[in-house]
């Protein structure tokens, strides 16, 4: 059997399962419900959100510049499309669809509304926060050791005692950043084993250095605290209070072709990736993880900024918010809050978002920010991996893009 048969083998076993519990290969590992039926993407919800004023009639001349810098980098193949959402006081300004999906001219239109790939903003619209919530309400310790959680993260090495759930969220676990863990892992289970037990890269605490490997890690640990696996529990208690209908993990087949692909994969999957997820470890964990795995529009993650811009409501308390978005100090330096990013210098935010911003890039070539004192959140959606992941030409065109819109609202 072919290792990608093998992942879509152990995703339909676990889908099995629902309603009963599955029997893990290994006694420390508990297999959680994976199902495509239903799939992530929740109704709207109802009285929850005040919903954001839309003023975008007549606005896309007061954002010609960003937008050119857009379709400048359309025409230069930074990507074949982008979606962008601009929020200002409770306003969206700008919201709109530019490009293709594929760099055909009889490829599909990008729409304000056409549903991407985020990855790695995964970790803020979703497993960060699952970990706030979760802190809120007793059951989480930013100070608990993860193998209190995972035993079988603890191994031979002592250091692995000490690695917290604050390290991981603050990517300064010792962890390193990645490891192709699906190469040789057989199915869910497997992949976690393998996870679990990645040596240390460095001392926990001693340096910051981005890890994939710790928020998979970390959306294990934080679905067992909640006895609920992440897609179900992020689709109650995140998108759907906050009304963003078309977000979530595992598109349903009948919106996939609505998504914009992200690559043609040569080596892994073996066809083109529209509609499932991107990053070869969240696949091979049935398309759900906590380091990637979220389908999300424009729109609805400026819905979700909108809340971070309210101290959080109506989901989270804004002393939560202030906790998890401020910089962590470190001897070693660091621009990471909790689960978060801050600008450094320089920044792909740009150089207009105050010290007090929080966001984070998705490795697809997606990005949020959200600046608390001007009240602005920028997203802008692109699939820059199209038709391979070769190009890092959004490295340039990101700053310069939240440069002209920061200058359009001043």
């Amino acid at each position: 059997m072919a290792r990608e048969e093998e992942h879509q083998s152990s995703c339909q076993t676990s889908r099995t399962y629902l309603g009963e519990k599955p029997h893990s290969a290994h006694p420390a590992i508990r297999l959680l419900h994976y199902s495509t039926r239903g799939a992530s993407l929740p109704e709207p919800a109802q009285n929850t959100l005040a919903p954001l004023i839309a003023e975008t009639a007549g606005q896309e001349a007061r954002f010609a510049s960003a937008l050119t810098v857009l379709r400048e980098a359309i025409a230069a193949r930074a990507f074949p499309g982008a979606a962008v959402a601009v929020t200002q006081d409770g306003r969206m300004l700008l919201h709109a669809g530019l490009g293709r999906f594929r760099y055909e001219q009889d490829s599909p239109a990008v729409a304000a509304g056409t549903l991407y790939d985020i990855a790695s903003v995964t970790k803020v619209v979703s497993t960060t926060p699952i970990a706030m919530l979760l802190y809120e309400r007793g059951l989480l310790d930013l100070e608990m050791p993860l193998a209190s959680v995972l035993r079988e993260f603890a191994g031979p090495d002592a250091r692995r005692e000490h690695v917290t759930v604050r390290m991981l969220l603050a990517h300064s676990s010792g962890l390193p950043g990645y490891e192709p863990l699906y190469k040789n892992a057989r199915g869910r289970n497997q992949l976690l084993r393998a996870a679990c037990t990645v040596p240390l890269a460095c001392d926990p605490g001693a340096r910051a250095e981005y890890s994939d490997i710790g928020f998979l890690l970390l959306g294990e640990a934080l679905s067992r605290l909640a006895e609920e696996e992440l897609g179900s529990f992020s689709r109650r208690e995140i998108f759907g209070r906050l009304g963003m209908a078309h977000t979530g993990y595992i598109p349903p087949e009948r919106f996939r072709s609505s998504c914009a692909p992200t690559e043609d994969d040569k080596e892994f999957r073996r066809r083109i990736i529209q509609g499932e997820v991107h990053d070869e470890n969240a696949a091979a964990l049935c398309g759900v993880s906590g380091h990637a795995g979220v389908f999300s529009t424009a729109g609805d993650v400026a819905a979700f900024a909108h809340a971070m811009l309210e101290g959080g409501a109506p989901i989270l308390r804004p002393e939560t918010v202030s906790l998890f978005t401020r910089r962590e100090s470190s001897s070693a330096g660091t621009t990471r809050a909790l689960g978060w990013d801050t600008p450094g210098r320089p920044s792909q935010s740009g150089k207009h978002f105050s010290p007090a911003s929080f966001g984070h890039l998705g490795y697809t070539g997606t990005s949020l920010w959200i600046d608390p004192e001007k009240r602005i959140s920028i997203a802008l959606l692109t699939n820059r991996t199209w038709p391979d992941r070769s190009s890092n030409a959004i490295k340039e065109v990101r700053p310069r893009f939240h440069d002209a819109v920061m200058e359009a609202l001043r």
